[in-house]
């Protein structure tokens, strides 16, 4: 049974960070390339980064583009999305994926 656990999300203030984690099981993580997606308030669900199985190529959302950093480490089968100078509009449910494969998220709140 293929598990993805994100955690790490929290109430930060705007310019703050946090740093997410999906950590997964019962798929050869390795394997996949992987992405992380958010639903903000009132909005679609919006691409946030995804990285090559190997982790030399990363792409981003253009909302994050310069804020945000994708990272693995395949031996550990994690995924993080590293999140600085955090804004209100970052407020919402983040969720890691690969495939046809999500987790149930982590909420990330971005107020003073």
């Amino acid at each position: 049974q293929v598990q993805l656990v994100e955690s790490g999300g929290g109430l930060v203030q705007p310019g703050g960070s946090l740093r997410l984690s999906c950590v997964v099981s019962g798929i050869t993580f390795g394997d996949y390339d992987w992405s992380w997606y958010r639903r903000t308030p009132g909005k679609e669900r919006e691409f946030v980064a995804y990285i090559t199985r190997s982790g030399v190529m990363t792409n981003y959302g253009d909302a994050v583009k310069g804020r945000f950093t994708v990272s693995r480490d395949n031996a550990l089968n994690t995924l993080y999305l590293q999140m600085s100078g955090l804004k209100s509009e970052d407020t919402g449910d983040y969720y890691c994926n690969t495939l046809h494969f999500w987790g149930k998220g982590t909420r990330v709140t971005v107020a003073s």
